[in-house]
């Protein structure tokens, strides 16, 4: 009879083993020693972006500098674009590191014909932590891309890896906060165009954004997290505890040993 008072998973079995796979397939293919000794939690704060902006422009570039920079990707051959310039297909170039993936030390040893571009959309200017996971969202399927290894579930799962992997770069409080919106209220309130198109969902990016922040006991992950995700936090702080004390994954117990080293 207790049973029936037992608090629910936040996800089901199933649901929480995708997203461990892909968490794995994050840390094996994209920079593990950056995660866990550079990356931070980045959260919508003055700290994290104090930069003070007169136009839209402005806005972007400022906002496109400060995801590079927490991504680990500033010396990669990247490029903010207007929107109106964007060309509608990219071809993405071939480029190559000497001695690692990401951090300031990178060099570049065989360069692309041009930069990468990257763009925004306009209508996130006012939606400011939609602009930042879109834009880590953009940079992380250019990861996938230059390192060539598809994501669980294959190239039908890009879209869901380029969310994963966003977060795994440290930008989960922005994915989890942008991943619903409210469509009630008055239509001058809402503008649509402006939402970030989301491949997880707010359970399972809580979930992922709650991992990533076990491996940085520092981050205070739930904090900035719109208030009705904190509940959701701390139900999967709770389930990944048991997890984590009973996998026999290898790669997830190299990961623990080596972040208390």
């Amino acid at each position: 009879m207790l049973s029936i008072f037992k608090s629910k998973p936040l996800l089901e079995e199933s649901e929480s083993q995708s997203i461990l796979d892909l968490f794995l397939w994050a840390v094996e293919h994209f920079d593990s020693d950056y995660f866990l000794q550079k990356t931070q939690i980045v959260q919508p704060t003055e700290q994290f972006f104090p930069d003070r902006v007169t136009s839209v422009e402005d806005m972007a570039s400022s906002v496109f500098q400060r995801v590079r920079d927490y991504a680990g990707l500033t010396q990669w051959p990247i490029q903010l674009s207007p929107p109106q310039l964007m060309p509608m297909q990219q071809t993405f170039p071939h480029f190559a590191f000497a001695n690692g993936l990401r951090g300031d030390g990178l060099e570049l040893i065989q360069a692309p014909l041009q930069a990468v571009a990257v763009s925004y959309n306009p209508n996130q200017i006012n939606q400011p932590q939609d602009l930042v996971a879109s834009m880590a969202g953009s940079m992380a399927l250019m990861l996938i891309h230059h390192v060539g290894k598809l994501p669980p579930g294959g190239q039908q799962n890009l879209s869901v890896a380029a969310d994963v992997l966003a977060i795994y770069m440290g930008f989960g409080t922005m994915l989890c906060n942008t991943a619903y919106h409210f469509r009630g209220g008055c239509g001058s309130c809402y503008n649509p165009y402006a939402n970030r198109q989301a491949a997880l969902s707010e359970q399972e990016s809580v979930f992922l954004h709650a991992l990533v922040c076990h491996f940085k006991p520092n981050s205070n992950g739930g904090k900035h997290l719109k208030p009705h995700l904190k509940s959701m936090y701390k139900k999967a702080e709770k389930q990944l505890k048991q997890i984590l004390h009973t996998s026999p994954d290898p790669l997830l117990l190299a990961l623990e040993e080596r972040s208390r080293a």
